[in-house]
């Protein structure tokens, strides 16, 4: 029987190469990186736990607020930043002053580290973790 953790990036895998669409969460036809989540929800557990509000590309940047973290926070478990395993939802913080605003699911641990994401001008694909990307990890969560 395969892991939870496994089932997602199998799942993250069937989405490479949507392409990027803000707010949507299609998969072959375009998502951004909490579409993607949003629809490896809906793929492996069933319906969305939330209405997603309209946002914007700033997310919510000018008001410093953590929106995204909080949401994340709601419907996933949190794990401590070391304990990697394949599946997990890893939240970035672009900007050192920025608010966490971008998503990936762990695919690969380890040396060869990888994760899945959209990532605008891009797609959905799969990247290195490589250390400008994992300095950006703020936080790490796993689906229930």
């Amino acid at each position: 029987m395969m892991s939870r953790g496994d089932e997602i990036v199998s799942a993250a895998r069937g989405w490479l190469g949507t392409p990027y669409r803000h707010q949507a969460s299609c998969k072959g036809a375009g998502c951004d990186c909490l579409g993607l989540l949003r629809g490896l929800w809906r793929e492996v557990l069933g319906a969305e736990p939330e209405a997603v509000p309209a946002y914007s590309m700033d997310w919510s940047e000018p008001a410093g607020d953590e929106q995204l973290w909080r949401a994340a926070a709601r419907h996933l478990r949190a794990k401590p930043l070391g304990d990697e395993a394949p599946g997990d939802v890893l939240l970035f913080r672009m900007r050192v002053q920025g608010v966490a605003k971008h998503l990936g699911v762990a695919a690969q641990v380890g040396a060869q580290a990888t994760f899945i994401h959209a990532y605008s001008g891009h797609g959905v694909v799969e990247s290195p973790l490589t250390p400008p990307w994992r300095r950006r990890i703020v936080a790490r969560f796993e689906f229930p």
